[in-house]
């Protein structure tokens, strides 16, 4: 009797032992930072009709290529036509960017998402504040950093990451 309990205890034990190793196997192959793929299936009709000249390699896409352009084209489709005719034109202005220039900005976004949210949100409120002034305030501006020298441009940088108080 004894010797029945033990195998069932083994045979459990190793039952458990196979599924944990099914499981780690799975989990070590699909890593926690790669989003997962999209299936075509699970895109509405509107996304395949937008996406419709990747229907055909869709499946051989990467998950985080098939992640993106799934949330994209979801972008796309919640925008209003003035707000899609805007997002063009940014586009457009991309594309005709020399590929140097591309590159850094690129470099300037990886960077600017891996500062912390509240350097973020610092960062975003003084775009905005930026983009409220005047053309003329702007340009005077510009015209006021290129005129500083390397460190008073440093010295500038650092106050902008310094706490603030409103």
């Amino acid at each position: 009797m004894r010797s029945r309990a033990a195998a069932a205890r083994r045979s459990t034990w190793a039952a458990a032992l196979a599924c944990a190793l099914v499981l780690g196997a799975a989990a070590f192959g699909a890593r926690a930072d790669e989003p997962a793929g999209v299936q075509w299936s699970a895109l509405n009709g509107q996304q395949q009709q937008l996406l419709k000249q990747f229907e055909g390699q869709w499946s051989q896409l990467p998950p985080e290529r098939q992640a993106a352009l799934a949330k994209g084209s979801a972008r796309w489709l919640s925008m209003s036509p003035a707000q899609r005719a805007e997002s063009k034109q940014r586009f457009e202005r991309w594309r005709a960017l020399p590929p140097e220039q591309r590159d850094q900005m690129r470099d300037r976004w990886r960077r600017f998402n891996s500062l912390p949210p509240d350097q973020q949100a610092h960062i975003r409120e003084n775009f905005q504040k930026f983009h409220q002034l005047t053309p003329e305030q702007r340009q005077r501006l510009r015209d006021r950093w290129k005129s500083m020298t390397p460190e008073q441009r440093q010295h500038l940088r650092e106050r902008a990451h310094e706490p603030h108080t409103h």
